[in-house]
């Protein structure tokens, strides 16, 4: 049966005026080739709207952003607040921290250079970086004694880009004020690229899987050495504008930050707390100290993402006709798995075979997912660290009825709200 795009009618007496003014019902200036993103119209009743309800009266779930897609089906839910205290409803248009979904946006800047032919996955890094020409294995520590051997097998770039390169998280280098050398910002891509060269890997390259922020940055200084040019920039000028993504970006504005979805600590049975940041980051958030980080440094918009996360599902081709990437390049390099036995293609969470949902997760509990064949996206934008979160059970239930089929979440949780 084809339910509406509204839902299922609400039971009972409804939403109640105090919980439908938590909604926020805002939609962006309607721009040349960008209709689809212009046209997201949050509803205060939707599957997920009412799914999330009681978390969100109750105040431990703040606010949340939901987009469902199902070919011409679409689904808004803008529900809560961006800012309790200030009692700022949360919207299509609020900057947030996406942490590792900066991944994908890596990968597909080493896809671009392959479909090109510029750069091949199974390329040595050394062949880019000279510096890891050489590399150390550690095998032991006692006592602080480091016992090593060195590598014997080449690090690759498609090692780096799918976590299997023996790279720890992060390097201390990179933030030495912060617990494990922080997220995001802290040195050049190049100079962490060099960085973590000098350092040992936690196994032989190729031969075993550990989430790495460091392999995904290594990846993005390859891309930056091909390229000629910083890989942001490449990322600019390529991918974010081309899809018209003007709101994403490693430096938000001192406006946006200003209109930002704030961070919040989760308890059980009781409201959020506001969190000034995370331990991981520094503020300020647009400060010197900041630098591009290809692992986890990216900030955008609900309606900016979702222009992303379509051009994957659209086969490389955005909602305003950009081609990104032929439809081949997005199934073979980044909708299929590209390790052994594993579950990550470049910078991607990814099923067997190519077919199914694809996407990535980011600290803060955000997440995007596409299927290609079905046309279909589910996109989830909060800013919470810690827990329970006992609305995520209700709102994956709403989601399902609204795919109207069960999905198989084992990929997209991995990598949602991990911190390492």
């Amino acid at each position: 049966m084809n339910k509406s795009a509204a839902g299922k009618p609400a039971s009972g007496v409804g939403l109640s005026l105090a919980f439908a003014a938590l909604f926020a019902l805002a939609v962006g200036d309607l721009r040349a080739g960008d209709a689809f993103s212009s046209s997201l119209v949050p509803s205060p009743d939707t599957r997920v709207a009412r799914a999330i309800r009681p978390w969100i009266e109750s105040g431990e779930l703040p606010g949340a952003v939901s987009i469902l897609c199902d070919g011409g089906r679409t689904e808004v839910t803008c529900a809560g607040w961006a800012d309790v205290a200030a009692k700022r409803p949360i919207s299509l248009d609020d900057i947030f921290m996406q942490c590792s979904q900066t991944k994908g946006f890596c990968g597909v800047t080493a896809a671009i250079l392959v479909e090109e032919g510029r750069l091949s996955l199974d390329d040595p890094v050394s062949k880019y970086l000279p510096e890891f020409a050489t590399l150390w294995v550690k095998t032991s520590e006692t006592n602080d004694m480091l016992v090593c051997r060195k590598a014997k097998t080449p690090l690759t770039v498609r090692m780096c880009l799918n976590h299997t390169g023996g790279f720890p998280f992060s390097i201390p280098a990179k933030s030495p004020l912060l617990p494990g050398g922080g997220w995001s910002g802290g040195m050049p891509l190049r100079s962490a690229a060099a960085t973590a060269a000098s350092q040992p890997l936690l196994f032989e390259p190729g031969t075993s899987g550990k989430y790495s922020n460091t392999g995904i940055d290594v990846a993005a200084a390859v891309v930056q050495t091909v390229c000629g040019m910083p890989w942001e920039r490449f990322l600019q000028e390529r991918v974010l504008d081309p899809l018209g993504m003007t709101a994403t970006g490693f430096k938000p504005t001192k406006e946006q930050i200003s209109g930002q979805i704030h961070l919040y600590e989760c308890h059980a049975n009781a409201p959020a707390t506001w969190k000034r940041q995370h331990g991981q980051m520094q503020r300020p958030y647009d400060g010197d100290h900041v630098f591009p980080s290809a692992g986890a440094g990216l900030w955008t918009t609900a309606r900016d993402q979702v222009k992303f996360y379509r051009m994957l599902m659209n086969g490389g081709v955005g909602d305003n006709g950009a081609r990104i990437l032929e439809e081949k390049t997005v199934r073979d390099l980044l909708a299929t798995p590209s390790r052994p036995n594993g579950d990550y293609s470049l910078g991607f969470n990814a099923p067997p075979g190519g077919k199914g949902w694809f996407g990535h997760g980011g600290a803060w509990g955000t997440n995007c997912q596409v299927d290609m064949d079905g046309k279909r996206l589910k996109l989830w934008v909060v800013q919470l660290n810690g827990g329970p979160r006992p609305w995520d059970k209700a709102r994956a239930a709403a989601e399902d009825d609204f795919f109207e089929e069960n999905i198989d979440r084992a990929d997209e949780n991995a990598y949602t709200g991990r911190t390492e």
